[in-house]
């Protein structure tokens, strides 16, 4: 679909009734996660306790339950994997967290706020370990190949990222192969294993998809970070310059600023707390340079190759809500 036509469509079709052919299944995944980490220690008990009340989107398990129902038989252990998908993905989630020392996520108090940050690496050591051994049991070498591979994949994005000591020196293609490894890879992965696990002949194409609407949630989450309002100021959040984190519009727009608009970034920069007002003076030089209208279209290139690796794919419920999920991750506001 063009950018001009998906321009045509008022509302992405929302998560829940992208979610509706595979609604039963889904809806075990959170019992099948806690089944898998559960443990006699209190600490385990506790923290597993937390992560259950920040229940995400569950955007990967979905995705992979759907690529398995692509011919209407989708297998038991697809619930099993949708589970592994989501703890792998949580595991990034709290070691992320306490590498940047955030204190909220989805509103509530992180790992690392909660407890401490050691608790935090312990537990997502915890959580990553406990997914290979359910794979392990499952007995199959395929899902363990794709989640550890995909896993290794988003360590080393993450550890490249943090080698990166200038910033604002951090290239599009930088930035291309930072999102394929940290969120693509697994998106990629999560896709590719639940055609394995009911439509095996849509495998590679499921792979493409996955890593191609993967690639394009990444650019609209930056975009978001961008636009989003917070209710209490009123301002876009700027998470991701408030924390020195580059990101695709401020790469686009970096070419085209004046003198004076590049000192002002470079001071953010500079700044250990940039302030409101800092932050939403560049957000407005990014836009002003094209680095919003840029990030769009990138978005929208990698939608259109998740689209075009469904198009072998014969019409079904499971396809089109495949297929109406890239709308979801292109329109999203959260």
């Amino acid at each position: 679909m063009s950018i001009e036509a998906r321009m045509r469509i008022p509302v992405a079709p929302a998560l829940l009734d992208i979610q509706a052919p595979v609604r039963d299944q889904l809806d075990r995944v959170p019992d099948e996660m806690w089944r898998i980490v559960k443990a006699d220690a209190p600490i385990v008990q506790a923290v597993s306790e937390h992560l259950q009340g920040m229940k995400g989107k569950m955007f990967r398990p979905s995705l992979l339950l759907l690529a398995s129902e692509l011919d209407g038989c989708s297998e038991e252990r697809a619930v099993s994997l949708a589970a592994v998908a989501e703890l792998v993905h949580l595991t990034s989630v709290v070691h992320d967290d306490s590498v940047d020392h955030s204190v909220l996520r989805r509103g509530m108090p992180t790992v690392n706020a909660l407890f401490s940050h050691e608790v935090a690496v312990l537990m997502g050591d915890y959580l990553f370990s406990k997914a290979i051994a359910e794979l392990v049991r499952l007995g199959d070498l395929e899902p363990l190949r794709a989640f550890t591979y995909a896993s290794n994949t988003m360590t080393l994005g993450e550890l490249r990222q943090l080698a990166s000591y200038d910033a604002l020196n951090f290239s599009e293609d930088d930035y291309d192969t930072l999102i394929r490894a940290k969120t693509a890879s697994l998106i990629g992965a999560s896709c590719e294993m639940g055609a394995l696990a009911g439509a095996p002949r849509y495998r590679s194409e499921m792979r493409r998809f996955g890593e191609s609407i993967g690639m394009a949630f990444q650019v609209a989450d930056d975009l978001l970070d961008y636009i989003e309002v917070e209710s209490v100021t009123g301002k876009p959040s700027g998470l991701d310059l408030r924390e020195h984190k580059v990101t695709l519009p401020l790469i686009a727009a970096l070419p085209h600023m004046s003198v004076g608009q590049r000192q002002r970034v470079d001071a953010l920069f500079a700044s250990p707390i940039p302030h409101d007002q800092e932050i939403a003076d560049v957000v407005a030089i990014v836009a002003d340079c094209g680095g919003l209208d840029y990030a769009r279209r990138k978005g929208e290139e990698f939608a259109q190759e998740a689209e075009e690796a469904l198009s072998g794919i014969p019409d079904s419920e499971a396809r089109q809500s495949l297929a109406d999920a890239i709308g979801y991750v292109m329109d999203r506001r959260s």
